[in-house]
C-alpha cells in the first residue's frame, strides 16, 4: 500500500504540477492564444523555489523578504531600492491617483488600449480620456500631449503598445516623456519591453533622471508567472513611499511564493533571452503567413501578432469552433485579429484554421 503523503508533501507535489512549463505533447483541446501569456514557462529555477517557498506558507511574509527582491530589483534597474514598490502595481495606481483629487480627474491613455489604471480609479470618480492611434497604429505623440490639462492625473501608455504590438520611434518617445513628465505623471507599462531588442526604449532613464515618470513592469509575460500576480513599478522615491503608505506592495499584500518566484525569474536572464528568441521566431513565421495570405499587418514587437482582415469575425468564430481561444475584438479595430504566439504546434492549429477562412 502506497504511504500517505502529509499536508506539506501535497502541497509542494501541487505547486511542481501547477508550474511544470507547457509543452507541445499532449496538448489540451483548448488552445488559449487571447492572453499574451508565455507559451514557454517560466525559468526552469521557478518551480524549485516555489517547492522550497510552499513548505513556509503557514507564516506570513516578512519584510525582510519583500526588501531582498526590492534590493534585486533596484540593482537590475540601476535606481534605489526605495523607488521600487512591488506587485501587480496598475489597479492600485489608478484608486490612488483618484483619491488625490476630488471627483477622480482624467487618465490620458491611447485607445484601444489597457485601460486597468482607467477602470480601477472609476469608483472614485476616475475618467479615461481615451486618444486614438495614429494611422500606423502607434501612440499619436502630439495628440496626447495637447490632451493634457488641469484636470489631467496621469498619462498611461503601454509600449510596446496592446493590442497593436508597434513601439514608437526612440528619440520622440524620450522627447515626449521629457515634455509630458513636466505637466503630469506619466506612467509607462512596459510589460512587452523584453520581447525584442527594445532596451533603449525604456523609461526608465527618466526616472533616474528625476522625472515624474513611474514605469511598471509585469512579470506575467515574459518572465512566465502569470499565475502568480507579481510585477514592480519603479518611481520617484516620494511617489514611492506614498503608493506604500498606501498599503501598495506591503508584505501582507504578497505571498511568498510569488516573491521568490520574482526573484528566480528576474535572476534568470538567459532564460528570458531563449523565450525572446524562441517568439521572435515563431513570430517571423506568422507574419510570412500573413504575407502569403496578403493579409496586412502592424510591425508589433511583443509576443503577439495584430492583423486586419474583413474575415475578422469569422476567423473569431472558427477559431473558437476549433477550440482555439484569440482575443477580443478592440473597437474601433473591429477588422483586426489579435493573436498571442504559442508554441509551434499551437501556431500551426491556427494557422490551418487561418488559411481555411482566409485562403
Amino acid at each position: 500500500m502506497a504511504a500517505l503523503l502529509n499536508r506539506r508533501e501535497w502541497i509542494a507535489m501541487g505547486v511542481a504540477v501547477a508550474a511544470t512549463p507547457a509543452t507541445g505533447a499532449g496538448l489540451p483541446a483548448r488552445t488559449r492564444l487571447s492572453l499574451n501569456e508565455n507559451a514557454w514557462g517560466p525559468s526552469p529555477t521557478v518551480a524549485p523555489a516555489i517547492r522550497a517557498a510552499a513548505l513556509g506558507v503557514e507564516r506570513y511574509v516578512e519584510p525582510a523578504e519583500v526588501d531582498a527582491l526590492t534590493r534585486q530589483i533596484a540593482t537590475l534597474e540601476g535606481v534605489a531600492p526605495e523607488q521600487v514598490v512591488i506587485g501587480e502595481v496598475l489597479e492600485a495606481l489608478g484608486l490612488f491617483l483618484a483619491r488625490r483629487r476630488p471627483g477622480g480627474g482624467e487618465i490620458v491613455f491611447s485607445a484601444p488600449g489597457y485601460t486597468a489604471l482607467i477602470d480601477a480609479a472609476a469608483p472614485l470618480g476616475g475618467r479615461g480620456r481615451p486618444v486614438p492611434l495614429d494611422a500606423r497604429l502607434e501612440n499619436d505623440l502630439p495628440a496626447l500631449s495637447r490632451a493634457v490639462g488641469e484636470d489631467t492625473l496621469a498619462v498611461s501608455l503601454v509600449n510596446p503598445h496592446n493590442p497593436s504590438g508597434t513601439v514608437t520611434e526612440t528619440e520622440a518617445w524620450h522627447a515626449f516623456l521629457v515634455e509630458v513628465s513636466r505637466r503630469t505623471l506619466a506612467v509607462v507599462d512596459e510589460a512587452y519591453l523584453e520581447y525584442d531588442d527594445l532596451a533603449g526604449l525604456s523609461a526608465i532613464r527618466h526616472v533616474r533622471d528625476g522625472r515624474d515618470v513611474l514605469v511598471f513592469r509585469t512579470l506575467a509575460k515574459i518572465y512566465g508567472l502569470a499565475g502568480l500576480s507579481i510585477g514592480y513599478a519603479v518611481a520617484q522615491a516620494p511617489l514611492a513611499a506614498a503608493l506604500r503608505q498606501a498599503g501598495i506592495g506591503a508584505p501582507h499584500s504578497l505571498s511568498r511564493p510569488a516573491l521568490v518566484a520574482a526573484s528566480a525569474a528576474l535572476g534568470d536572464q538567459a532564460h528570458v533571452a531563449t523565450v525572446r528568441n524562441r517568439t521572435a521566431s515563431e513570430r517571423r513565421r506568422l507574419q510570412a503567413a500573413l504575407d502569403a495570405l496578403s493579409l496586412r499587418y502592424t510591425d508589433a514587437r511583443g509576443n503577439f501578432v495584430f492583423f486586419r482582415t474583413p474575415e475578422a469575425a469569422r476567423i473569431r468564430a472558427a477559431a473558437a469552433a476549433a477550440g482555439i481561444e484569440i482575443a477580443r475584438p478592440f473597437a474601433p479595430l473591429d477588422d483586426w485579429v489579435r493573436v498571442t504566439i504559442g508554441l509551434p504546434v499551437e501556431n500551426d492549429r491556427f494557422l490551418a484554421v487561418l488559411r481555411t477562412v482566409v485562403g
